[in-house]
């Protein structure tokens, strides 16, 4: 798989976007800030696309580490509907936000680099990926997931993504044709980590999937947040 060149690999990535009708997987996010603070978060993610091609993803976070302390139970909900809401809820703080992340009328494509929520190519024609970014395949390393392909992607100056981002890592298994690891860092060295495991793509999801439990405490702080330009 060493052997694939870098169209190929956007090519895969492309026609994965093309068929993924959904996703489960074991999710662990770590983030680092400037300062060395490290936390990482264990869950589970679901990604489903619905009937008028909009797609919706829950994940669901369940256990918290830093390297301080030991890991503890902490439940950190986050849930983006097809109408363009995102859902963050905290179990600890008792507070849930929900925030109207797109524009009232307008669609959005989850994994459209620049829109949704995670840089991924994935459903993006090698074309555009190209003119965003310097992209690359890095060679293989000990610390890369097994069996997968790192693509290296470089934000353009004057691009959406670059104002975001200084660096992106992919690394793509070739036999799901999925991104398993994103990696991410940020001019003020900040640094993000998502690894996907246990993938099982094309699942049967139901709605229950990806709906939270009623809040009925009054103590809890709920408040929501329109679309701001």
């Amino acid at each position: 798989m060493a052997n694939l060149t870098l169209d190929q690999v956007l090519d895969m990535l492309d026609e994965r976007g093309k068929s993924l009708d959904s996703f489960v997987a074991n999710v662990k996010l770590t983030e680092e800030d400037s300062k060395g603070f490290e936390e990482t978060r264990i869950g589970k993610a679901w990604y489903q696309r619905l009937e008028d091609g909009q797609g919706r993803i829950c994940v669901s976070f369940t256990e918290r580490q830093t390297e301080k302390s030991k890991s503890s139970v902490e439940r950190k909900d986050y849930v983006l509907d097809n109408k363009g809401w995102l859902t963050e809820r905290d179990e600890q703080k008792k507070i849930e936000i929900r925030r109207q992340v797109v524009k009232p009328g307008q669609k959005m494509d989850l994994f459209r680099l620049g829109d949704g929520p995670f840089p991924l190519p994935i459903g993006q024609k090698k074309a555009d990926v190209k003119k965003q970014f310097e992209a690359k395949i890095e060679k293989p390393s000990k610390n890369d997931p097994p069996g997968t392909v790192h693509l290296h992607l470089k934000p353009n100056a004057g691009t959406k993504m670059r104002k975001q981002f200084s660096d992106i890592d992919v690394y793509v298994d070739p036999k799901t044709q999925m991104p398993v690891r994103i990696e991410t860092t940020d001019d003020k060295g900040n640094s993000r980590s998502t690894s996907l495991d246990s993938l099982k793509v094309n699942e049967k999801l139901i709605n229950s999937d990806f709906e939270l439990r009623e809040i009925k405490d009054p103590t809890w702080n709920v408040r929501e947040e329109p679309y701001k330009e």
